[in-house]
């Protein structure tokens, strides 16, 4: 009975912290598929009016973004992945050799949270004849056994957020009539960067205001930037 708050709290709480964590990298990864993608297409408009050149770069620009993204992120989770299996590895093997110490490991550990050594000593006996493997990868590492991280998950994710993020600048710049193309594609991508901004601060528990001003700065310092290097290859008829 004693060590259940302890046990659950642990669950929902890391629940908790993944489902924002993956969340949060959503929002980023769109944000970069809408800058990134901004950047080239409004570069590339300033060197030609041409539809099919802009559909051309921007695809490239998309698929070039999201595979790159999706490949860095299935390397470094499945990195994260074969330390988790290594911890576990070597937890199962201490219990194995040492449970006394381990169990003593355990108990300390539930005392550092606020149980008193009886109360704490409880607990860690109940937590180990129940799954002591399960209880020591929660209470000690932090992991959950049965959720380990997945890579193609995770490659997924980012493939498909930014991929979302880098359609909104492609459809801006090569659906309106030249024209009207690049500030449909300037206020749509800062409308754009505004909202993850603001989505990405409320995520983080920060204040809105620097983060979309720091968001929509960026962007369009991004879309200046290669605009004027488009305008100037342009002219040189490069």
């Amino acid at each position: 009975m004693t060590e259940a708050p302890v046990h659950d709290d642990e669950a929902h709480g890391g629940g908790l912290g993944t489902r924002l964590n993956w969340l949060r990298a959503a929002v980023l990864g769109a944000n970069d598929g809408v800058v990134s993608t901004a950047g080239i297409v409004v570069g590339v408009a300033g060197a030609t009016e041409s539809r099919a050149a802009l559909l051309t770069a921007g695809l490239s620009g998309l698929l070039a973004g999201s595979m790159s993204m999706a490949a860095g992120e299935y390397v470094s989770v499945s990195s994260q992945r074969d330390s988790e299996k290594a911890a576990l590895a070597q937890e199962k093997r201490e219990l194995r050799e040492q449970p006394e110490a381990e169990l003593a490991e355990l108990t300390g550990l539930l005392a550092a949270r606020g149980l008193s050594p009886e109360v704490a000593r409880e607990a860690a006996e109940q937590l180990t004849a129940r799954d002591a493997l399960r209880a020591h990868a929660r209470v000690e590492l932090g992991i959950d056994p049965d959720d380990l991280t997945n890579p193609w998950h995770a490659a997924g994710a980012s493939f498909l957020a930014f991929t979302v993020g880098a359609l909104l600048p492609l459809l801006a710049i090569v659906l309106p009539p030249a024209s009207a193309r690049l500030w449909i594609t300037v206020l749509s991508v800062l409308a754009a960067l505004v909202l993850t901004g603001w989505w990405s601060a409320r995520l983080g528990d920060a204040p809105t205001g620097p983060a979309i001003l720091r968001n929509t700065a960026g962007g369009a310092l991004a879309m200046a930037v290669t605009y004027g290097a488009g305008s100037l290859l342009g002219a040189a008829g490069v």
